[in-house]
């Protein structure tokens, strides 16, 4: 299994509602494809946060490049000030967290787009990280 994660602060100037919003699409509910949760974050410094459990790396790169993912990521990254992810798995293969790094490399060279959203982010953090590699 794979637990991916994010957690986020908003931009002050951004309405509650739009969060409100933006919050009820991410865990996979409009499309019923991936199980998670999302919701406020506590004991950090971020304000939001959404885990989804994935069975194996070939469903972790189905979610990834999932067409309803990439429209969430161009609507709420305008919105986000600072940002983190960031993967837990009990998978036994030396080489997973390689191979969560290439799916998330090749991500964001097909969508350059995203790419300049995440770049332009006042902090953005975890192995998902354009230019960076797995810890």
């Amino acid at each position: 299994m794979i637990y991916h994660f994010i957690r986020f602060t908003v931009k002050p100037e951004v309405p509650q509602e739009t969060v409100d919003a933006i919050m009820s699409n991410m865990t996979g509910e409009g499309n019923g494809t991936f199980p998670g949760g999302a919701g406020r974050d506590f004991g950090g410094e971020y304000q939001y946060g959404v885990v989804s459990a994935i069975e194996d790396i070939e469903t972790y790169d189905k979610m990834m490049n999932d067409p309803a993912h990439l429209e969430i990521d161009l609507m709420g990254l305008p919105l986000i000030d600072k940002f983190m992810s960031f993967d837990i798995t009990d998978d036994p293969d030396p080489e997973i967290g390689e191979k969560i790094t290439e799916i998330h490399r090749r991500r964001f060279e097909a969508n350059p787009d995203l790419t300049e959203l995440v770049s332009n982010l006042n902090e953005y953090k975890g192995s998902a990280a354009p230019g960076k590699h797995a810890a």
